[in-house]
């Protein structure tokens, strides 16, 4: 069934020019093309669709006022700006409603990798209950520990971007929120970002400042969202996973800059949780004491509540927000590895074997998961590592974060 996908410019010949370059998708997609913001709504209540890409700046309703509309309207439509209005201001307006952030003029070649991506990731994942766990979420929160360092930091009288940049490496919200928009189009010159000092310097002191302190883009995390002592494990599990992680990939000869995908994608590998518990607070603190106390596989017992796992709906956000393939392959799979198309060392390698690591290393972590995955280590030529990797992961503190 053809995937269905609303473009919105008040520029007749721009939209012209959309259609000429995108013909050959037509036997795959089923496009509509309006020139006003109003027009597109009144489409969007006579049909559904797949994907909005809409320009921003328009006479009457702006796309950023178009897509917040859609967002409470249609949750589950992905939202994309297309835009030559690349300020500071104008990218800023867009981060809340919007996916991602496509500058003008856009290679229509990129302009199809973006959309057939995200095509893909809601052919991968077709599950309604993952989609409105998605599609509702608005702000992912931080520990509020970090989340306050960031604002005192932005409040200094001399802010530094390296030491901002420390702090957010630390939690996974931020870095989430961060690594979307540095890897937005409107910054695609610099390449994939996957570390968080990068993104920092990228985006600016000012961006930032106005992330945090005006548009409300992060808030702190409520300890009842999940309780004080789960809240803590989820944190601590993930800060550690991104430290073996980063080992595990420097053990295999990977080095400089490329070690910051393995970090990264080690952090975030259980974002799902959180998100599911900002989602539905109360049945997912259920969910995890009833693994917990039976000593369940916790996928599973998400899986029988909701139809999806914390797995899914962490990789499907973080996919239709454009981070780069191998951190979303990490999370994805991160607990089934030998189902992915992955074939040799990647971050997901990394990610699976260190949390089952620092799982093994905390008892009390009764519902993680502490069994690697043999057969995909096979699979990668990777046959008989992992206890090199446990000596050198407990060679190091469980907690904190590398230089």
């Amino acid at each position: 069934m053809p995937r269905c996908i609303l473009f919105v410019d008040d520029e007749p010949n721009l939209l012209m020019g959309l259609q000429r370059t995108l013909r050959p998708m037509q036997a795959d997609w089923d496009m509509q093309f309006v020139t006003s913001g109003e027009e597109a709504l009144h489409r969007m209540s006579l049909h559904t669709f797949d994907a909005v890409v809409t320009d921003m700046r328009m006479p009457g309703m702006t796309g950023a006022e178009l897509l917040s509309c859609i967002q409470e309207q249609s949750p589950k439509t992905v939202r994309i700006i297309l835009s030559g209005e690349s300020s500071r201001e104008s990218m800023i307006r867009s981060i809340t409603p919007a996916h991602q952030f496509l500058a003008k003029p856009c290679d229509p070649e990129q302009l199809k990798s973006v959309l057939n991506r995200t095509m893909a990731l809601t052919e991968l994942l077709q599950n309604d209950s993952l989609k409105t766990f998605v599609s509702h979420i608005k702000a992912i929160p931080s520990l509020p520990l970090l989340y306050q360092q960031v604002q005192n930091e932005l409040r200094s009288a001399d802010p530094s971007a390296s030491r901002l940049g420390e702090i957010i490496a630390q939690d996974m919200a931020m870095t989430a929120k961060l690594l979307q928009v540095a890897n937005s189009a409107a910054y695609g010159a610099y390449g994939q970002i996957t570390e968080t000092k990068r993104a920092v310097q990228l985006l600016g002191l000012d961006t930032i400042q106005a992330m945090v302190l005006s548009l409300g883009v992060f808030s702190a995390f409520d300890p009842k969202l999940l309780g004080p002592q789960e809240a803590e494990r989820l944190w601590q599990h993930s800060v550690a996973t991104g430290r073996y992680s980063k080992i595990i990939a420097r053990s295999q000869g990977i080095a400089g800059a490329d070690l910051d995908a393995y970090q990264s994608a080690g952090l975030l590998h259980d974002i799902g949780k959180l998100l599911m518990a900002s989602a539905d607070s109360r049945e997912y603190r259920r969910i995890v004491d009833l693994a917990a106390s039976t000593g369940a596989n916790l996928c599973v017992v998400e899986h029988e509540a909701y139809g999806c796992t914390h797995a899914e709906v962490g990789a499907y956000l973080l996919g239709i927000w454009g981070l780069p393939t191998s951190i979303v392959e990490a999370v994805a799979w991160n607990h089934q590895p030998s189902d992915s198309p992955v074939t040799e060392f990647s971050p997901l390698a990394a990610v699976h074997v260190a949390s089952a690591i620092d799982a093994q290393m905390h008892p009390d972590y009764k519902h993680l998961d502490t069994q690697i995955d043999q057969a995909f280590l096979d699979r990668l030529g990777l046959t008989g590592r992992q206890e090199f990797w446990m000596q050198l992961c407990r060679e190091q503190p469980s907690h904190g974060w590398p230089a």
